[in-house]
Formats: structure tokens, sequence, C-alpha cells
């Protein structure tokens, strides 16, 4: 039975059903396209991401994107999942055009508020008043309207959170930048946001993330090149907690990009 398992494992057709197996169900290879993350996540980054981590999406064969077997939840997933969390870097499909892949960070999730004045992100969660008071330092709360809102919530867990000083209300970058009336997030959908919040194509731009468009999760870098083709041996196998510890602390040196990516 073994002998046979082994034979089938080694050839063309056992081969292709281990790896598309993997594929659908466990990990996938993502290659960080942009600088939207930097610098937690920069270009060049290879990293498999986690399928299982919010369910199993609806498996698709890599590439031409054809989708193998039906919605059967309507949601995107073939078995139903956690939900992102707030603060989580999520690999997502594009709502606008779901054959792209996108990662970002999580800001919001269903049920929260949040808004932004002059780049700074505010969040009200859905849990009120009393979880903020008792999980958030007092001198990051303010409060509006009767509601208490926390003032950048992730910046100081996630050291790759930044501005770019460089990008100033001048009328030439985009209003959403900058400032963004409260909004509140609709149940089972997500607000994301690039850790370069300068320059990051997100949420604020197009709008919220259902559930039916989340992919997974970054897992691990494989292996990770500069755009020299220089290999960035210190990136290689790190989670992005790990390299998140190594910034903590330090003054990130960052070479941004014009535009929004």
């Amino acid at each position: 039975m073994l002998r046979k398992l082994y034979n089938w494992s080694s050839s063309w057709t056992g081969t292709i059903v281990i790896v598309l197996t993997i594929i659908f169900f466990i990990a996938q290879a993502f290659v960080i396209p942009s600088g939207s993350m930097k610098n937690t996540l920069l270009i060049g980054d290879m990293l498999f991401v986690k399928k299982f981590s919010y369910g199993v999406p609806t498996p698709r064969i890599p590439w031409i994107e054809l989708q193998v077997l039906p919605d059967f939840n309507d949601n995107g997933h073939l078995i139903e999942g956690n939900r992102p969390k707030r603060g989580d870097i999520v690999v997502f499909r594009y709502p606008k055009n779901d054959s792209i892949h996108y990662v970002k960070r999580a800001v919001a999730t269903g049920g929260d508020i949040i808004m932004l004045n002059n780049k700074d992100l505010y969040l009200h969660p859905v849990e009120g008043n009393e979880y903020v008071k008792e999980n958030y330092p007092k001198e990051n709360i303010v409060e509006a309207g009767g509601k208490l809102f926390v003032k950048n919530p992730y910046k100081l867990e996630h050291p790759g959170i930044h501005n770019d000083p460089k990008v100033v209300k001048d009328g030439l970058q985009p209003y959403q930048l900058f400032d963004m009336r409260p909004i509140q997030i609709p149940e089972d959908e997500t607000f994301m946001m690039g850790d370069n919040r300068d320059h990051s194509n997100d949420s604020r731009f197009w709008g919220t993330v259902p559930y039916k468009y989340v992919v997974g999760k970054p897992w691990f870098i494989y292996f990770s090149w500069s755009k020299d083709k220089v290999i960035r041996w210190d990136r290689v196998f790190r989670t992005v907690s790990s390299l998140e510890e190594d910034m903590s602390g330090k003054e990130l040196e960052i070479n941004h990009e014009k535009g929004i990516y």
C-alpha cells in the first residue's frame, strides 16, 4: 500500500494533485508587488500565505484564476472560519477586480467606527466606551460625540506603520490621505490600510473588504531581494512578527516613491 502511494505521489499526476492540494488548502506563494506596506513588508519579499487562517477560500487554479468549485456558501469560502482581527496583515482579493491580490493591515472590523483627521487614525471599537477605557492608554483616548476614540491604535505595536512627512496637504494629494469623516464598518467587512500610510491604495479610496474576498495572512518570507536583485538574507525565513520585533524602538530609514500604490 505504501509502495503504491509512493509510486503515485512520484508520478506527474500525483505531483500535480499534491501541489494543487497545498495551494488550494494550505499555502500559496505571494510576492509583494509595491511599497504600500513598507517597512513591514518590502517590494521583493516572497512569502507563503497561510490559506486556512480565516477558513478555506473557494479553490482557484493560480495564474489563470480559474475557480474549480462553486461558491457553495456564497461567501467565497469552502470552509467558513474566523474573520480578520484588528491589526492583522491580510492577503485578500481586490474587490474591484478579484483576480488581483492585495496585502494590507486590517484597521477596523464590522461595527467599528473610524475617522481620519490630519493623517491620524481614530478608532471607536464596536465593543464601546468601557472597552476603550480598559484596553487603551488614557493619553491616546479622545471623545467625540459621546464616543471614545483611540488615536493611532496600531503604531506602537506595529512599528512599520508610518507617514511620509514630505506628503503635505497642498491640494495635490487625495483628500483621503488626510481626513475622513466617521464611518461605521459594515458587518462582516474589514477596513484595510497600508503601513506606508501616505502611499497606499487601500480602503480609503475603494471601500471596505467583504469576507468573501479574504484569502489568508502572511506565514513567513521564504526569499527576498531588492530591485537591484540583491538578496536580503536577513529577511529569509522570517515571520512578520519577528521582523516587527527587530524594528521596535528603532528609527526607520524609508525611501518613498511618489504616488499611491
